[in-house]
């Protein structure tokens, strides 16, 4: 089945919280209206208010709060005028030349350059010119015509605060509500990375370092993160800013609002090309980042072997010579980002005032329109707002390719194949496996076990030796259904375990591993790893029958004491009883020991021997040894070499036939016997 795009799979994980989305964008484009009111009012502020006394004025005989005092007359605006206004017989215009005003009682019929000359005014446009008898306005009556338009301007000024204070709300809640989302968002898909990784089979991290696949659960989430969290916000918000500045745009001027619309498409155009240009960049840098990852923490598990090597200096190469390849990438794709996108949005500022400047001033050259103050004003104001988004997409292509690439090497793990987790209960085992000619291979060319077949019954133990890599551990390894066989035929219980779900083959098996793995925690936790159903009283049991106690009651907090990663603060053997403790609370049908005791000393391999003939009554045990000593008690020893069974039977039965079996042991009794001697 085809998987979705990469971006189709983001959206989808932000449909999970579209309720959120959908408020925050709601709230921005209230705060993106109330905000882009703002050149609207300054317009009018000028045009109808700053710059209104240039309006026609009208005597009236009526005094009001509109009306001014001018020669012991009473003037009011022409379009202040109301039916209750009793008119006059005198008209007047204000003019400004300069920095200076001028009243004339002649209608100016059209606009142009003015020049003062005494008490005459001429305007000249071309060919074209008038004089006109003028009077000069000292600062008084300059300041009188004023008057009426103080309350306007105050009540504009009040209303742009007040928009400009529910904008901060909604911006405020916008972000609020976004960030929201994107941390949900990001949860979410962790939970479901690291669910994941539970259910990939065993073989995917065979060949792939712990600390590459650490890297994809957070350094690549996280980069996701700041995708949902910058990268879509400013790209929301740009767009429904720039689409409220277009709007604005059209009112004020459709011929240059279509005009400034040729930057959309250079914009969507550099998009595409940064992609293509940047894509190869982030994927080596997101590769470096991993690697880095995986050798980190490579170096911190083999840290005790490093220095027991002297291997410092060359680990420490190693490490350098990705990190600097990391910062070759790091820098091409930063200068790639230098040269292009501040660059970019200056060219396209610069181009807009230039076309913003030929078309008004080529209006006012050829005395083809009047241009208000107040609409240069506004324009100029939304086109320096209108490339704070521009800025902002641009700025923030490299943090969303990164993203982009981020998702696809999240996106790959998830789509590993994973095994069915299936929570049913089963009935547990009475206990009887049987390898039918089984033979099995790794790599699908070289077969590691060839034509095994052997049984064991309920209650018998079965030990496995041989050389390394003879297929000890392949053995159990096919068992648990860590890999599938290649040929042949395994049961339990008569029932092939290729027929049942993983989760479910494993609920009655237990396994003691020879290097234990324990989990940070206490004691009590690593032997119940959180099973409900395991109480305090089975962990206790466990452990006291393995011989635990001993060292426990020894411990400040005994069952509770704190284990650190991996049981750094305990001993081998002790970490061993924990380990043994946790496989027999689990009351495991069929139990494996791979080598579980050979890193533990004589005293407490007895210890667990003694521990082990009590609790394996009624259980099959596998055990895989190195100590033939372990295992004189097994009721079947298979001998493998190079993938077959050479050798089957009791230990008295391989000792008398003398052949590889009678070689080793004689091996490890003649050491034992130079050791002692």
């Amino acid at each position: 089945m085809t998987q979705p795009s990469t971006g189709k799979r983001l959206v989808q994980y932000a449909l999970h919280y579209k309720k959120i989305i959908i408020l925050a964008l709601v709230m921005l484009t209230f705060a993106v209206a109330a905000e882009l009111t703002g050149p609207f009012i300054a317009k009018k502020m000028i045009d109808d208010h700053m710059m209104g006394i240039q309006s026609p004025w009208v005597e009236v005989t009526n005094k009001d709060d509109s009306a001014v005092t001018y020669n012991d007359r009473y003037y009011k605006r022409e379009d202040y005028i109301s039916q209750e206004d009793t008119l006059g017989e005198r008209e007047m215009e204000i003019i400004q030349v300069g920095r200076s005003f001028y009243t004339t009682e002649k209608h100016l019929t059209f606009t142009g350059e003015a020049s003062i000359s005494g008490n005459t005014l001429t305007i000249s446009s071309g060919e074209r010119a008038e004089t006109y008898q003028v009077d000069k306005l000292n600062q008084k009556e300059l300041l009188a015509f004023y008057q009426p338009e103080i309350s306007p301007i105050i009540l504009l000024l009040s209303l742009y605060v007040g928009l400009l204070f529910i904008a901060a709300i909604f911006q405020y809640g916008k972000s609020l509500l976004l960030q929201k989302a994107a941390n949900r968002i990001i949860q979410k898909m962790r939970t479901d990375v690291f669910e994941h990784i539970q259910r990939v089979p065993i073989t995917y991290f065979d060949n792939r370092p712990a600390g590459k696949i650490v890297s994809r659960v957070t350094n690549d989430t996280e980069a996701i993160r700041e995708l949902y969290v910058k990268v879509l916000a400013s790209f929301f918000t740009s767009g429904i800013y720039m689409t409220g500045i277009f709007v604005a745009l059209f009112f004020l001027h459709v011929k240059l609002a279509l005009i400034t619309m040729l930057l959309i498409p250079i914009i969507f155009i550099w998009i595409i090309v940064y992609r293509k240009m940047a894509s190869k960049y982030n994927h080596l840098i997101r590769t470096r980042v991993s690697d880095i990852n995986g050798m980190i923490n490579e170096s911190i598990q083999g840290m005790t072997i490093i220095r027991a090597f002297r291997r410092k200096k060359e680990t420490l190469n190693e490490f350098e010579a990705l990190n600097e390849e990391h910062f070759t990438y790091q820098n091409k794709l930063l200068s790639l980002n230098s040269l292009t996108s501040h660059n970019l949005v200056a060219v396209l500022r610069n181009i807009a005032f230039v076309v913003l400047i030929w078309y008004f001033g080529g209006q006012s050259i050829s005395g083809s329109g009047i241009i208000s103050v107040g609409l240069l004003y506004a324009f100029v104001d939304y086109l320096n707002r209108l490339f704070q988004p521009v800025t902002d997409i641009v700025n923030q292509l490299a943090q969303l390719e990164q993203a982009r690439v981020s998702s696809e090497r999240v996106f790959q793990l998830l789509d590993e194949k994973g095994e069915e987790v299936e929570v049913k209960e089963i009935p547990r085992y009475e206990g009887n496996v049987k390898f039918d000619d089984v033979s099995f291979s790794y790599n699908g060319e070289n077969d590691v076990l060839k034509n095994i077949s052997f049984e064991a019954r309920k209650g018998e133990t079965v030990a496995l030796v041989g050389h390394t890599g003879s297929g000890k551990s392949s053995i159990i390894n096919l068992l648990f259904r860590y890999y599938d066989i290649n040929r042949g035929k395994i049961t339990i219980d008569d029932n092939d375990i290729t027929k049942l779900p993983r989760q479910q083959l494993r609920q009655h098996m237990g396994i003691v591993l020879q290097d234990p793995f324990l989990f940070t925690g206490t004691i009590e936790s690593n032997v119940s790893l959180e099973n409900q159903e395991i109480t305090k009283e089975k962990v206790h049991k466990a452990l006291q029958d393995v011989g635990a106690e001993k060292f426990i009651k020894q411990l400040p907090n005994q069952y509770e004491e704190p284990v650190l990663e991996k049981g750094s603060t305990l001993s081998s053997g002790e970490r061993q009883l924990i380990s043994f403790a946790r496989a027999l609370a689990y009351d495991p049908a069929i139990l494996i020991l791979d080598e579980a005791t050979a890193n533990i000393d004589t005293e407490t391999e007895a210890m667990i021997q003694k521990a082990l003939n009590i609790v394996k009554k009624g259980r099959t045990t596998f055990i895989i040894a190195h100590r033939l000593s372990t295992i004189r008690e097994a009721d079947q020893i298979l001998v493998l070499d190079h993938g077959e069974i050479v050798e089957r039977g009791s230990h008295e039965q391989l000792l008398n036939q003398k052949g590889k079996y009678y070689q080793m042991y004689q091996l490890q009794t003649g050491k034992n016997t130079v050791q002692v001697g």
